[in-house]
Order: structure tokens, then C-alpha cells, then sequence
């Protein structure tokens, strides 16, 4: 398996994208000097794209330390190989009423935070779409990357429809980020015929479940809500819908199995049949330490038998869902996924 994808031509990034989110508020207290040296662990561990969002508490920052270390130490041409993605995530209380002055400001402060003339993919997302000001604000970040602000355009999280439309309206996408797993698969429902299509892309998270697609929750009984995060209720909530916990329990035996053969855990496992699937440029995973990250790039090691993915396909063909397109369900605020979101982080920063 090629370590790198060419997401876009002269843009090349890894198929193994370190995440942020695990250094945002909400995961425990970080020690920013140690996150700084983690983040170039990963670099030197062959992990050289990265993914943060403007509401990433801090992260953007972190990242961007870990850029100008990179580059005090070991010179610009070196530090120029580490590429970021963020994400534009507007407030939902904004919604109505965005403007273009509003993306702008967003876009400059991620520059800021990241210590770079260019971010190199901006993927942006959009809470309601009764409100309908994402096109023009998709237009506004396009008019950013003429400018040579942005190189690339992304989006995060929508459906089928939306795509389409922002298609239809001349908006430069190269990749969707979304959630994509041996748990989840709603990216097959529609959205992959269209983007296969339109040559877009899809950037991975949620290959290993927010940790339960470990050898940790392997035999474990099934655990009693709340969680100790929102990351694992989100997550526990899709273990639910495929097909409730003894299922689960199936396929952690399964992938374990897989693992025991090549050597490595549940958890690469789960993020190498990700990086296998049609259409999928990277898979996104978080570290907290130099060791995660040394376990994460082993990902790009693994190659799957025949046998192996049987097995899996044997096991998603006994679930039940998710059900739906990307996102759907996460997008009814007062549904089971959509309740635990939080929707204005952005407020007062920008």
C-alpha cells in the first residue's frame, strides 16, 4: 500500500492524516510542549498531513508551534513537507446571517494560528441547511483560494443533495471529511456514486470509533451511559445502531483475528480496511502520545488478504445500519446523535 495519495495534482498528503481533536478541550489537560514534540513524532514517523478545525480549542496553534520547531531546527524546506487541513465550521446561531467578511475572518485567523501564508485544505461545514447561505459561503472561500489564500477546497458532513448543488454552482471541492468505518457506511448509500464522478475524495474519520475498535473493549461487557466523553457516547450510539453490543463483540473477535495474523492490533486493522475502500484518500486518527503515533503509521504497512476482508464483509453483512445518508442523523438536533453536538464554538473568537 503507497504511503502517500496525490489528492489533487501536485498536492500530495499522507494516507495517514494525524487528528486533532484528541488535543481540544474535553480529552484532559495537555501539556503543550509535549504535544508540540508528539505532533513532529508523527512527522518523523512518516505522518505528515495533519487535521485541526477552527474550533479545535487550541489546536490550530499547537500545529502551528509544531510547523515553526520544524522549521527553527531542521530548516524551511523540511517544515514545507508537513501539510494541514483544517476545517470552517460557522456557528449555528450565525447561520442566518452570514457574510463574506465573516469566512474571511475565519480563514485569517486559522493563518494566524497556523503560522503559514496558504492553508492547504480548508473543509468546510454547515449545521442547518434551512438556512441556506453555504453556497455563498463556499463561493466566499473559493474567491479565497483565487487569492492564493487557500490551495484546496473541502467540505465536511453533508449529504448527496448539497454536494450536488454546490457541483452545479462551480465549487472547486477535492474531498468530503466524514465518518466512514467496519461500523459505518453510509458514504455507499448515495454520496459515492457522485463523488466517484467528480473525482472528490473522501478523508476518514472514525476508523477505530473513537477507541472502541480496540483489543480494550474486546470480551468487555457493555458499558452503562454517560461515558467518560462525548466521543465514545458518539460512537456508542453507532455500535448501537449496527447491531447492538454482541455484535460488536463479533467483529472485535473478527478484526483480532486479522490482527493476530499480521501482527498488529484491532485498531489498525479496523483504519486499514478504511484506507482499502474505494474512494478514500486518508484515514483520520488521533494520538496522544509518541507511541500512538508510531502505532498509527503502521496502518499504511498492512495489506489485507482476501480472506480477511471475507471475514469482515461476512460481519457488516449481519448489521442493521447506521442507516441513511452522511450525516443525517447527527443533523436532528433533538435526536439521539444530533443531541450531545455542540453547534456555536466559534463564538466570540472571530
Amino acid at each position: 500500500m503507497s504511503k502517500t495519495y496525490e489528492l489533487t495534482p501536485c498536492y500530495t498528503i499522507s494516507r495517514v492524516i494525524r487528528g486533532g481533536w484528541q488535543l481540544a478541550g474535553g480529552h484532559g489537560e495537555i501539556d503543550r510542549g509535549q504535544a508540540v514534540t508528539d505532533l513532529i513524532a508523527a512527522f518523523d514517523a512518516g505522518i505528515r498531513t495533519y487535521d485541526c478545525a477552527d474550533i479545535y480549542t487550541g489546536v490550530e496553534e499547537l500545529i502551528g508551534e509544531a510547523r515553526q520547531r520544524l522549521q527553527d531546527e531542521r530548516g524551511a524546506d523540511l517544515a514545507a513537507q508537513m501539510h494541514v487541513h483544517t476545517k470552517l465550521v460557522p456557528d449555528l446561531e450565525k447561520l442566518a446571517d452570514i457574510n463574506r467578511d465573516y469566512i474571511r475572518g475565519i480563514v485569517e485567523q486559522s493563518l494566524r494560528r497556523l503560522k503559514t501564508e496558504r492553508l492547504d485544505l480548508v473543509q468546510f461545514h454547515w449545521w442547518d441547511y434551512a438556512h441556506t447561505g453555504y453556497i455563498d459561503a463556499l463561493g466566499w472561500l473559493a474567491e479565497m483560494r483565487d487569492e492564493g489564500k487557500v490551495r484546496n477546497v473541502g467540505t465536511t458532513n453533508f449529504d448527496t443533495p448539497r454536494i450536488r448543488q454546490m457541483l452545479d454552482a462551480g465549487i472547486p471541492l477535492v474531498s468530503q471529511q466524514l465518518q466512514y468505518s467496519v461500523l459505518d457506511q453510509r458514504p455507499l448509500n448515495s454520496l459515492a456514486e457522485l463523488a466517484s464522478q467528480n473525482g472528490i475524495k473522501f478523508l476518514c474519520y472514525g476508523s477505530v470509533a473513537g477507541g472502541f475498535l480496540s483489543d480494550r473493549w474486546l470480551g468487555q461487557p457493555e458499558p452503562d451511559m454517560p461515558l467518560e466523553n462525548r466521543s465514545l457516547v458518539k460512537y456508542k450510539l453507532i455500535i448501537d445502531d449496527f447491531g447492538g453490543w454482541d455484535l460488536f463483540q463479533s467483529l472485535l473477535r473478527t478484526l483480532k483475528s486479522i490482527g493476530d495474523r499480521h501482527g498488529v492490533d484491532i485498531a489498525t486493522a479496523a483504519s486499514s480496511w478504511v484506507l482499502e475502500q474505494p474512494l478514500v484518500a486518508a484515514v483520520i486518527v488521533g494520538a496522544r502520545n509518541q507511541a500512538h503515533a508510531l502505532a498509527n503509521a503502521k496502518i499504511m504497512d498492512l495489506e489485507l488478504t482476501e480472506q480477511d476482508r471475507r471475514e469482515i464483509a461476512d460481519i457488516i453483512a449481519e448489521s442493521k445500519g447506521p442507516v441513511g445518508d452522511v450525516y443525517t442523523l447527527e443533523r436532528d438536533r433533538t435526536g439521539r446523535h444530533g443531541s450531545i453536538m455542540h453547534y456555536n464554538l466559534n463564538n466570540g473568537r472571530v
